[in-house]
């Protein structure tokens, strides 16, 4: 039997040079890293197979990033529907622990949501501020979970004898076009509230400036928000809000840009099964303005409870 012997020498494996003969280093090509869309707590790609490299004011790609289509979205109220009953029968105290947790699990990863921020053209003090104001913004509505049902309850007098009591309850599926000049703040100033309400939600993040978004999905996933309750899509306004507005199984729909001709759009098809049309254009996320509790009645509808009483001896109708 014959036995072959091994230079240790030749075997080792080639070395890399990192620089070329005329000593200047080698360029590298960058690999980009792919978002992912978030639909019902998992990570899928885009059923269409399509992406984009948004680009930063200096022309730097920023990532490959998923064009969303019609078949994602509906994927994404399905997902959303399954998890709308669970969700919003949940004791409001738990869902205000939630969206604390999410605030507690952004506030791990500040840093890094800092940093795609400045990759989006952002300086490093508005960048801080922003991820403060947006983690700040998350426990401001974990408050209000279990409160604003008893701001806008109501006890009504009636004529008959009848206890009548009229409360919010959760509209449903919702489905939001977050603001387009804004990668974190702004949708997480529409999304909290919605969910905050009891609501699900199908979110289509920011086109130009998409990477906090798919990154905040991943804060969602590390969390304790049930799969399905928000679901983020990433892609063109133009190629999807259609479908955001007339879908049947859709029970509101928010809007966040200053577009007459698409806001007529949605208000004309959103009729179709008496959607509700709630249109935040001249909103100033930065401020006090952008955050309130009438935002989570914005996706809320009341139901009116009939009780009736006993009368007692003589007494009339009445309290």
């Amino acid at each position: 039997m014959s036995t072959t012997t091994i230079n240790k020498e030749t075997a080792k494996a080639p070395k890399l040079e990192s620089v070329q003969s005329n000593g200047k280093p080698k360029t590298r090509l960058e690999i980009l890293k792919t978002y992912k869309i978030y639909i019902g707590g998992k990570f899928p790609r885009t059923e269409s197979g399509r992406y984009y490299s948004p680009e930063n004011a200096a022309k730097e790609k920023l990532a490959n990033v998923c064009l969303s289509s019609r078949k994602d979205f509906r994927e994404a109220v399905v997902a959303a529907r399954n998890a709308q009953g669970d969700w919003g029968s949940r004791a409001a105290f738990n869902r205000g622990q939630i969206l604390y947790r999410i605030a507690e699990m952004l506030e791990g990863r500040k840093a890094q949501f800092i940093e795609e921020l400045m990759k989006q053209d952002a300086t490093k003090e508005d960048a801080e501020n922003e991820v403060v104001l947006s983690i700040d913004r998350l426990i401001y509505y974990a408050g209000w979970c279990d409160k604003f049902q008893q701001l806008y309850s109501s006890v009504n007098p009636v004529a008959s004898s009848h206890f009548n009591f009229s409360v919010p309850e959760p509209t449903g599926v919702v489905s939001v076009i977050a603001p387009q000049s804004n990668s974190l703040l702004g949708m997480v100033s529409v999304i909290a509230p919605v969910i905050a309400g009891g609501n699900t939600c199908v979110v289509l993040a920011s086109f130009s400036k998409p990477l906090c978004a798919v990154t905040f999905a991943e804060v969602l996933n590390s969390s304790d928000v049930p799969g399905g309750v928000i679901n983020i899509l990433t892609g063109k306004i133009s190629e999807i809000i259609s479908y955001f507005a007339d879908h049947m199984d859709v029970n509101a729909i928010v809007f966040c840009e200053d577009d007459a001709v698409t806001q007529k759009m949605i208000q004309e098809k959103a009729a179709m099964n008496i959607k509700r049309v709630v249109l935040y254009n001249k909103i100033n996320w930065q401020t006090e303005n952008g955050q309130s509790p009438y935002f989570i009645m914005d996706t809320q509808e009341i139901k009116t409870t009939w009780h009736p009483i006993e009368n007692i001896g003589g007494a009339k109708a009445g309290y």
